[in-house]
């Protein structure tokens, strides 16, 4: 590198580090701003800003409104705003937002959102300390998204309706003649039934999972069309008396309280990692990557924690409760699919689901 390219590179690397009253760093440049600076860059913009806008598939009452609350509390000038939806809502809002020139949202997070976002360029690569912490298979090398939760998924049924002792112990068990018609799983998701079969594919091979569907399909599974949460709902009122592919934690909480229902995590447990994005465009760049610091930071995992979440923070603790259904502390065999895997997928996915269980 000559001497002039030395000094240019230094140039811009102070600019990056203690920003220049002349001159307002660009998103991109916030995004990517590192150095013992960076903290004080952040909060100076956030102060201006005033205010952050995060769209995520958390639950309101259950972890949107107290994560959000903890951050305010950190940084009392940032005033926090949020809107909830699934995935699916949140990657159209954003997209129209971009189509419109209207951004509105700072912050993205959700389970399978960010792929599609990645795909149609409304997100930006940023830098964040806190992601230090986390395991190389956690991080997306592009640096478009953090790691924020987990979630895991298997089989719930009623335990009125069905024993222990009987409950399928394999996904080959699925195949038993005596579950024809008691099966149902959710359609419109990626985590729903698509999640199931990309599993299969992905355990099995092509051709042997091509062998299972259609044995699979004998079984006359219930297309449900609503939430994951109201399906296990349905499961515990006894108008299912097994749900495929549910997200492990709901049934293991509605146990604790009593509802005749239990979780059953089938090998290898499939499982996905909600995730963090920075929004292109978003109006408020600075308080936008506090939040996005704070989602990632231990202490926004553990209040994810407190709120019955599976932080991915590897330092972040775990409800004892739910660990029969983390991999890793039950010793069962997960396969982790990544945002990338999970979209890619998707086509072979659709494709299998037309074809043995749309008929």
């Amino acid at each position: 590198m000559t001497a002039t390219r030395i000094i240019s590179a230094l140039a811009v690397g102070a600019a990056l580090l203690w920003g220049t009253a002349a001159q307002a760093l660009t998103q991109e440049e916030i995004g990517n701003l590192q150095g013992p600076q960076r903290q004080k860059i952040l909060e100076d913009g956030a102060r201006k800003e005033g205010k952050v806008t995060i769209y995520s598939g958390m639950i309101v009452d259950q972890a949107l409104r107290p994560i959000t609350e903890a951050f305010m509390k950190k940084y009392p000038y940032i005033k926090a705003e949020y809107w909830r939806a699934d995935s699916n809502k949140i990657v159209q809002k954003i997209l129209a937002e971009a189509r419109a020139k209207a951004i509105t949202s700072d912050v993205a997070e959700s389970t399978s959102l960010s792929e599609p976002l990645i795909k149609a360029k409304v997100v930006l690569p940023f830098n964040s300390p806190e992601l230090d912490a986390y395991p190389v298979e956690y991080r997306d090398p592009r640096r478009l998204w953090g790691a924020t939760r987990f979630s895991y998924f298997g089989v719930a049924y009623n335990t009125n309706a069905i024993k222990a002792a009987d409950a399928p112990k394999t996904y080959e068990d699925l195949l038993d003649p005596k579950w024809k018609g008691k099966l149902a799983w959710r359609e419109g998701s990626d985590s729903g039934n698509l999640l199931f079969i990309t599993n299969i594919i992905m355990h099995m091979g092509d051709q042997k999972a091509d062998a299972y569907f259609q044995k699979l399909a004998q079984q006359k599974i219930v297309n449900f069309t609503g939430s994951a949460r109201t399906l296990v709902n349905n499961v515990m009122s006894g108008e299912y008396p097994m749900a495929l592919n549910i997200f492990l934690h709901h049934p293991v909480i509605s146990a604790q309280k009593g509802a005749p229902v239990a979780a059953l995590p089938l090998q290898p447990v499939p499982s996905l990692n909600g995730t963090v994005l920075f929004v292109k465009g978003a109006p408020n760049p600075h308080a936008a990557m506090l939040l996005i610091d704070f989602i990632l930071s231990k202490e926004g995992q553990s209040t994810l924690e407190a709120a019955n979440y599976l932080p991915a923070h590897p330092d972040a603790s775990t409800s004892p409760v739910l660990a029969s259904i983390i991999p890793k502390k039950a010793g069962l065999k997960e396969n982790f699919i990544t945002p990338q895997t999970l979209f890619d997928l998707n086509d072979k996915a659709e494709t299998a689901l037309k074809k043995y269980f749309k008929n």
